[in-house]
């Protein structure tokens, strides 16, 4: 078996099962633990595997930068390109979309408005999802596993608002869940607020999120948000009915007659 052989079936595995420490690649590719490891430090060196804190293996959002294979699965930027540009003309500010890969947030579209003061995030770039409406909105809507690995792990500040207690952070993601929505109050940069909702796929976790980034102040059921949060749940209920979502929406809707019923 050939080096890219191996390291093709690596990234397949890490793909699908990702973060695994050596010993499960090794044992799963059935190839020796110390060729594994090599081939890992390879492709690490290349940006397209990381190792996470617990000293696992996973992708990296490089990959997406390299091969496109990622984005070309889930379409991502074709199915959102329509909405962004139409909610970025009506709102005059960018209108960003993001995927989450492992443990970030990674900007792979966007549709500058006309506001002179814009978030201009470079496509490929990533941030952590404690914070920005992206990135919070992402992690609301991860398996309950991963949201954790999230919370357990020390939180990036980016700025004085950034949330970074694991305690406030699962408050702040338990409203997001309620509304359905996220808010960025200059979390990622002074002066620049957001509002974000996430896209589900067909199991109902989050794959990515779309945001509306200014510098129009922003807050939870403001008369200026909700025109916009408007705009984003259409939007984001075409694209993660496409990517195969079924439950009803916005699935804050169903998760609050639950508990009324309860």
């Amino acid at each position: 078996m050939s080096s890219i052989t191996r390291s093709v079936q690596a990234m397949d595995l890490l793909a699908r099962k990702g973060p695994l420490g050596v010993r499960a690649v090794a044992q799963q590719l059935q190839l020796p633990l110390g060729s594994v490891h090599r081939m890992l430090l390879d492709l690490a060196e290349e940006g397209v595997v990381d190792r996470t804190p617990s000293g696992e293996w996973e992708l990296s959002f490089r990959l997406l930068e390299i091969t496109g294979l990622q984005l070309e699965r889930i379409d991502l930027p074709r199915l959102c390109r329509p909405f962004a540009e139409q909610i970025a003309e009506a709102t005059r500010e960018t209108v960003n979309v993001n995927a989450l890969s492992g443990m970030f947030g990674v900007c792979i579209d966007k549709v500058r408005g006309n506001e002179g003061m814009q978030l201009d995030m470079r496509i490929g770039s990533r941030g952590p999802l404690n914070c920005g409406g992206a990135g919070k909105a992402m992690l609301s809507y991860m398996p309950e596993a991963r949201q954790e690995e999230v919370y357990t792990h020390p939180l990036p500040a980016l700025t004085s608002h950034t949330i970074v207690d694991a305690n406030k952070l699962r408050e702040e993601i338990g409203r997001i869940r309620d509304r359905f929505y996220s808010i960025d109050d200059q979390e990622v940069v002074m002066g620049v607020y957001c509002v974000a909702v996430p896209l589900l796929d067909r199991s109902g976790h989050s794959v990515g999120a779309m945001s509306v980034t200014g510098p129009s102040v922003k807050k939870p059921g403001g008369d200026n948000v909700m025109p916009v949060v408007a705009m984003l749940w259409d939007a984001c209920e075409h694209v993660s009915r496409r990517l195969g979502y079924a439950g009803e929406w916005p699935p804050a809707a169903a998760s609050a007659a639950a508990r009324r019923a309860g």
